[in-house]
């Protein structure tokens, strides 16, 4: 999996879903030791989603979970009983960070609010991952990710001018605020190596995607007033910044250079439509004729496919590239190239090829992340954690057992 240059970490994941399995997930690809709580009975929601390989769902051999919590030991504690939360804070104790997805009022209502977290461990790292974060006027307020994207811009921007704006992708801003909060952890542990204790590190998805798609929009309107509008597949600013057919589906076209430009007209041949006197400048094709020249540029990409047409740009040193499905994707050679791919096991056994870490170390020597490549099964680690990690005996876990603590 990589170079574990987080060994010795260890990461207590709370509340449901996306946003903090996926944070905690990056931590565990490089070394964390991530412990799981999931509610007894049914689990995380993620078990719940697809897609699922073979007759249906199964708790165990759900993508999604298998996806955002492969390497992580799993334990089910219900956090409703007061014995629950008990043996909860007996892992605070013991845990570097404490990463979650809950409302400040849930987190409340549990009694895991930062200042309680900081007198059971003042060392601790405490990580919130919400669509609104656990300050400011929204941060009592239910959202979804679809609602993160909106709220904070994103989706303003994607779509035609003409037509209502595009949602983001699936979980996009949970992702993205999962995202956000692995490496906030990482340099709240450096002010604490620093400094002695640890903090309270507040991620809103909100807020990451108004940084993520509106950075420069709002300095260019607060500047003066000039308000980015959807384009679809166009920029004013330059031709091309296009999504263009090809013989087997689409190529992405934009350039900064000028010189690329006038190679591709050179591939082209200089046709005819190229010395009108309204095609000469890129800035103006962009603002006033870019539908024009798209259908010109169509029939020459009509005679590529898309694999043709990168065998064309890299020749000819262009920088574009096909707009590839998810089907292209799975089988592209930078991914397999880059080791991107891992094989990993659900808790069926069925094997699986699942994304690995984000980035490569280099670290000479470096020793892999060898333990666990699946995601765990439900309450798969109860004993290690229970017994092994906070040393509770036998007579104590079956009472937790009897009163429907543990599963």
């Amino acid at each position: 999996m990589g170079p574990a240059i987080l060994r010795g970490i260890r990461v207590l994941e709370l509340g449901d879903y996306v946003s903090a399995a996926f944070g905690a997930r990056l931590l565990c690809d490089y070394g964390a030791e991530v412990i799981k709580i999931e509610a007894p009975g049914g689990g995380d929601t993620a078990r719940r989603h697809g897609p699922f390989p073979d007759s249906g769902p199964d708790p165990e051999a759900s993508g999604l979970f298998m996806f955002l919590n492969r390497g992580k030991l799993g334990a089910t504690i219900d956090l409703t009983q007061a014995a629950g939360r008990d043996v909860v804070r007996n892992l605070i104790e013991v845990c570097d960070i404490v990463i979650h997805n809950y409302l400040p009022q849930e987190l409340e209502a549990l009694g895991f609010e930062y200042e309680a977290v900081r007198a059971i461990n003042p060392s601790v790292v405490l990580t919130s991952v919400t669509v609104f974060g656990q300050e400011g006027p929204y941060s009592r307020h239910k959202a979804y990710a679809l609602n993160g994207s909106c709220a904070g811009g994103a989706a303003h921007r994607i779509g035609d001018p003409d037509r209502h704006p595009l949602a983001m992708p699936y979980s996009r801003a949970d992702l993205w605020g999962g995202l956000n909060a692995a490496p906030a952890v990482l340099l709240a542990l450096l002010a604490r190596r620093r400094d002695g204790p640890g903090q309270h590190v507040d991620i809103a998805a909100a807020d990451a995607m108004n940084d993520f798609g509106n950075g420069g929009d709002m300095i260019a309107y607060a500047a003066d007033g000039y308000e980015t509008r959807r384009h679809g597949m166009h920029t004013p600013i330059s031709y091309p910044y296009s999504v263009l057919p090809c013989k087997d589906g689409h190529v992405s076209m934009i350039l900064g250079n000028e010189h690329h430009w006038q190679r591709l007209l050179d591939i082209m041949g200089r046709p005819e439509w190229t010395k009108d006197p309204r095609f000469q400048n890129r800035t103006e094709i962009g603002a006033l004729y870019a539908k024009e020249v798209d259908e010109h540029l169509k029939g020459f990409l009509a005679g590529f496919t898309k694999d043709e047409f990168w065998s064309m740009c890299r020749e000819n040193g262009l920088p574009w590239h096909a707009a590839q499905t998810v089907e292209d994707v799975l089988a592209w050679d930078l991914l397999e190239g880059r080791g991107y791919w891992r094989e990993a096991e659900d808790g069926g056994g069925r094997r699986w090829r699942l994304p690995g870490p984000l980035f490569g170390t280099g670290a000479p020597g470096g020793e892999a992340d060898a333990p666990g490549t699946r995601a765990p099964r439900l309450g798969e680690h109860n004993g290690y954690v229970l017994g092994g990690l906070l040393g509770l005996g036998a007579d104590r876990v079956a009472d937790l057992r009897r009163a429907e603590v543990l599963s």
